[in-house]
């Protein structure tokens, strides 16, 4: 992983993120939810792990939809966590679905990230159902599973398991993730019960080590007080996937957030991280 003094060029525009107005005005939407939704018929996971909520926005049909990831290392989170998260999205106008995975240390790499390939391909598949549409959906997520995200829209191998493919995702927006598993902050300095111990492995298991040049759009979100490592793995995956040649980057630092924060108050009125969200969900960006 290059560092930042080693980037050379960055031919990206880092944004210096202040309170957007694509959401000033808009509509708001009543929001119905339908919980504990199984996304792997016959799976019977502990904590209702194979299941997902679906926040609606009351009266919109064939709406974009959002699938998001909660974080927690991998080992901790639920939807229902989330579900400031849902209610927030649904109310802008998307369907948005809070998927849970099975976590650490009862599982490890690559059943966090199976989870997330089986929670989108059943969005991909059922959701019109819902009134959402099919073609438009996007995933975010935060930290660890923005990593989730990352990884789904890098790597085809895990969505070529449900016949779908990373170009089947409108729109990524990580939120405050990790791009190298093999990098400081990450693998090397965390419960082995993740990703194991075996480095080749952790290699495998990072989106920045696959296909960066012909992914979805992407959406990079970062905090300013995020922890150093995690600051220089997000400016650094945006150089590389701009070098390898993707065309639909934009990186974006949320000013005086810390880690917690940039996520915990997606919630509020006028939340920079959710307008970047919507905005990008909204097509301005592409």
């Amino acid at each position: 992983m290059r560092s930042l003094n080693k980037l050379g060029w960055i031919a990206i525009v880092v944004l210096v993120a202040t309170a957007t107005a694509a959401n000033a005005g808009a509509q708001t939407y009543a929001v119905r939810v339908v919980h504990d939704v199984a996304y792997l018929q016959g799976a019977g996971y502990a904590e209702d792990k194979d299941k997902l909520d679906i926040y609606l926005p009351e009266g919109r049909r064939n709406a974009p939809v959002i699938v998001s990831y909660y974080g927690n290392q991998l080992m901790g989170g639920d939807k229902k966590e989330d579900a400031y998260v849902g209610r927030r999205f649904a109310a802008a106008g998307f369907v948005t679905v809070v998927a849970n995975y099975r976590l650490s240390p009862a599982v490890s790499h690559p059943a966090h990230v199976q989870d997330a390939a089986a929670s989108f391909a059943w969005v991909k598949h059922h959701i019109a159902d819902y009134g959402g549409n099919a073609d438009q959906v996007f995933l975010i997520g935060y930290s660890a599973g923005a990593y989730l995200a990352a990884l789904l829209s890098t790597d085809p191998r895990y969505l070529a398991a449900h016949n779908l493919s990373p170009r089947d995702i409108r729109g990524t927006v990580p939120v405050s993730a990790f791009y190298w598993v093999e990098g400081r902050g990450v693998a090397p300095d965390r419960d082995k019960s993740v990703w194991g111990n075996d480095r080749n492995v952790w290699v495998d298991a990072s989106p920045a080590h696959h296909r960066l040049a012909d992914g979805p759009p992407m959406l990079i979100l970062y905090a300013e007080r995020d922890e150093d490592w995690r600051r220089e793995q997000n400016v650094g995956i945006a150089a590389a996937m701009k070098e390898a040649g993707h065309k639909n980057i934009e990186i974006v630092m949320i000013p005086n957030r810390n880690h917690a924060t940039i996520w915990s108050r997606v919630g509020d009125a006028n939340d920079e991280t959710a307008e970047h969200i919507i905005r990008f969900a909204s097509g301005a960006s592409f």
